[in-house]
């Protein structure tokens, strides 16, 4: 045997055991560095992951908050139903699940319809309600059946409740099921921790511009959990923080008269104080019932809301726009005194039309003419008085001073969705028109403007802020709608910052001129028969105005055209004209004359608000139809009025520990 192999054989093992050796000692030092750094420096981490394996964070939604008028009457509130709910991802086939759901409890084709809308607007994983408000007897037949229903299950919810229906909707508005948008605006704004588990947010209205206030705070329980992911036992919980309760400035009782009054009839009325911009009553007609949204609205009233000729979506008192009519003359009339273009007894003749430019514009048949000053000129309304007043002032000129009284400027009140209307100029009408040979401004489209036609457009809310500061004697104040919130645990009310009034710096004696034009108008003038015999004197203006053009030498008859072709009735209005306490607008779409359907309308508010008086049912009848002037019979005192109506019975609610002429 040779010696030299064996030693080299050896030398290799030993070799080949070092080496080996080695690799060992390396893996037990990496194993080593590695347990280290999990033990040390990883600790805190892998701890976490390791509990968030055995606990569940389940979010508590908090109540939402409750809206109230000024005289803490509930507008909307919330009430605790069970509900029948599929998870879509969970089932075993989902027209399956919910064909025989349909033999175990009533899913009528609206549900279904439901269903599927909700279906399409969210994800496969989310539970959607098929039922909502079942009846304990429901729940129990569910319950004895659910082990065929994988992906069904019952549960509590809070629901929210108007609970006089369609009345003031469009002020509070209502809720809805939070669709992909707005899932995307809740996470730009870094709000989403507080919406987890929350299904419903804010719409329209009141609702949807204080939602932060409604909403609350969003609670917390960790949940110990079973490998199988079953719930073992509560390890912590942080409670929800209710939403703070939004109070109102409107009155709902002096809403509901004026819906009331309007009855059938399309149009929109702002109540304002003028001296502090608090708004009395926002009233849009028609209406519409917040509660239809609150489920998620079926087909058919979305429809019939949708492509009704009536627009009851439309908030005409923050979004309609209308030619203001004759009501515009004050306004006209402070401006020709404070540019100075015409003093008070500056007289002009009245003919009954107005010769500009080979075209002649008319005035209403029944104006008596003659030589106006400007009292007679607003207390008659005369046209030709003021179709010259807007020739000598010239469009721009009365831009620059209609503008600081807000017309054709968002008012800030304190609801989404205003629109601004159009208040004309040279520069307007050049931004507004894309030709060249539309954009040049023609002297004869000024003339129309002194009466409230022509391209003039405003809300029956800036209407009635620039009546406001009228009344209130050049002092403009923002409206708002909400006076405060307070916190349902401490009831502590936390006031509304209201936006700093604004002077205009109007002179009072040229403000007192128009002011007492105004209660002329009320006296001898186009309202006399409406405010007759009140207990007070008020100041007005009666509007009426076109709602589509004629043609030229076509005469207005409202015999011949369509009930939606007819003039509107405008009026604006306040009192007492000594110290006002309410100013307001009002406009009937396609009544006719202000005085006739507008102005009645605003002397039951005034005699409501400074007299608490209430008109009895035979002049509310009157109203409605068009047929009122000064009210008929003894008014009702308001406090024996029977409010609040029952609110109607949530049968399938659980408690809520479950879940221009004048």
């Amino acid at each position: 045997m040779d010696l030299r192999n064996i030693d080299a054989d050896l030398h290799l093992f030993r070799r080949r055991i070092f080496v080996f050796t080695a690799l060992v000692l390396l893996c037990f030092f990496l194993l080593l560095c590695r347990l280290m750094y999990l033990q040390l420096w990883r600790h805190e981490d892998l701890l976490a992951q390791a509990e968030s394996n055995r606990t569940a964070i389940v979010p508590i939604v908090p109540n939402r908050g409750l809206i109230q008028d000024r005289n803490g009457v509930v507008l909307a509130s919330n009430y605790s139903a069970y509900t029948l709910e599929i998870t879509p991802s969970k089932t075993n086939g989902l027209e399956e699940t919910i064909e025989g759901l349909s033999q175990v409890l009533e899913i009528t084709p609206r549900d279904r319809r439901r269903f599927k809308k909700l279906l399409e607007e969210s994800k496969t994983f989310e539970s959607l309600p098929i039922r909502n408000r079942l009846t304990d007897v429901e729940v129990a037949r569910f319950a004895a059946q659910r082990f065929r229903f994988p992906g069904v299950e019952i549960k509590a919810r809070l629901f929210r409740n108007y609970p006089y229906g369609e009345l003031a909707s469009h002020v509070i508005g209502y809720i809805g099921r939070i669709n992909q948008s707005e899932k995307e605006k809740i996470e730009d704004d870094d709000d989403q921790a507080n919406y987890r588990g929350t299904e419903y947010i804010g719409k329209l209205g009141v609702e949807q511009s204080f939602e932060r206030q409604l909403h609350g705070a969003t609670g917390v329980e960790h949940i110990e959990t079973s490998a199988g992911g079953r719930a073992m036992r509560r390890l912590s919980s942080s409670k929800a923080t209710p939403g703070d309760t939004v109070v109102l400035s409107i009155d709902i009782k002096l809403q509901h008269l004026v819906e009331q009054m309007f009855g059938e009839r399309r149009g929109a009325l702002v109540a304002l104080n003028p001296k502090n911009g608090d708004v009395l009553a926002f009233v849009s007609k028609p209406t519409f019932d917040s509660n239809l949204f609150v489920e998620g609205i079926d087909q058919e009233n979305w429809q019939m809301l949708n492509e009704s000729p009536d627009r009851p979506l439309l908030n005409r008192a923050l979004r309609g726009t209308y030619p203001p009519g004759s009501t515009y003359k004050p306004f006209m009339a402070l401006a020709a005194l404070e540019t100075g273009t015409r003093k008070p007894d500056t007289l002009i003749n009245d003919p009954g039309f107005y010769m500009f430019g080979g075209h002649r514009f008319g005035s209403p048949e029944n104006e008596r003419g003659g030589i106006m000053d400007m009292r007679r000129a607003i207390v008659e309304s005369s046209n030709a008085y003021f179709y010259s007043l807007a020739n000598e002032l010239g469009v721009d000129t009365m831009h620059d001073f209609m503008k600081p009284l807000g017309f054709g400027q968002l008012t800030g009140i304190d609801v989404q969705g205003e629109v601004r209307g159009v208040l004309p100029s040279q520069e307007w009408k050049r931004r507004y028109y894309s030709k060249p040979e539309h954009q040049k401004w023609y002297a004869g489209e000024t003339i129309s403007l002194g009466i409230g036609q022509g391209y003039n457009s405003f809300t029956m809310l800036q209407l009635a802020q620039a009546t406001a500061t009228l009344a209130n004697l050049g002092v403009k104040h923002t409206p708002r709608l909400v006076l405060a919130t307070v916190d349902p645990s401490t009831r502590a009310r936390a006031e509304t910052r209201a936006a700093p009034p604004e002077d205009l710096k109007l002179s009072p004696e040229n403000i007192k001129t128009i002011m007492q034009a105004m209660v002329g108008v009320t006296q001898e003038g186009t309202s006399a028969r409406a405010f007759a015999g009140a207990a007070y004197l008020s100041g007005g203006k009666t509007g009426t105005a076109q709602a589509v053009s004629l043609a030229k030498n076509e005469k207005y008859n409202a015999a011949r055209m369509d009930e939606r072709q007819r003039d509107h009735a405008l009026y604006i209005a306040f009192a007492p004209a000594q110290d006002p306490q309410i100013a307001l607008a009002v406009i009937v779409e396609n009544a006719g004359f202000g005085s006739a359907s507008a102005a009645p309308i605003a002397r039951r508010v005034f005699d409501y608000w400074l007299l608490q008086q209430y008109p009895n049912d035979e002049d509310l009848l009157a109203v409605r139809k068009g047929q009122a002037t000064a009210p008929i019979g003894k008014p009702r005192a308001v406090a024996e009025m029977s409010w609040p109506p029952a609110p109607p019975t949530m049968a399938s609610a659980v408690p809520a520990s479950a879940a221009s002429r004048p």
